[in-house]
């Protein structure tokens, strides 16, 4: 259950984030609410997720698929550039989040 929580909080920040966007400096009401949404679900499930998770490894799974789906999400919806240095960026990034599940501790 705490990685159903984890995933729950990850999607939220990614809509969140992707709508930071879409609000145009919070001047547009409906995706200012979704931020403010998104990103209180995110936080929430993540307090939750914590109950079980170790801080390190829950915050580095978070963070790490949350950047390496709104690097693709910039490239495929707001058509920013996606270089060979960010992709090889977010391998780095993936590869540290293993790397700290590798290590076990939960």
């Amino acid at each position: 259950m705490p990685y159903l929580f984890l995933g729950l909080a990850i999607a939220s920040e990614i809509v969140a984030t992707s709508l930071l966007k879409v609000s145009d400096g919070f001047s547009r009401l409906w995706p200012s609410v979704g931020v403010v949404l998104g990103y209180g679900v995110s936080f929430y499930a993540l307090s939750l997720a914590l109950k079980n998770v170790p801080v390190s490894t829950a915050y580095a799974i978070w963070s790490g698929v949350g950047t390496a789906v709104i690097a693709v999400i910039g490239f495929w919806f707001f058509k920013e550039p996606l270089s060979l240095t960010k992709i090889i960026g977010i391998t780095l990034i993936v590869a540290g989040v293993v790397a700290l599940n590798l290590e076990g501790g939960h």
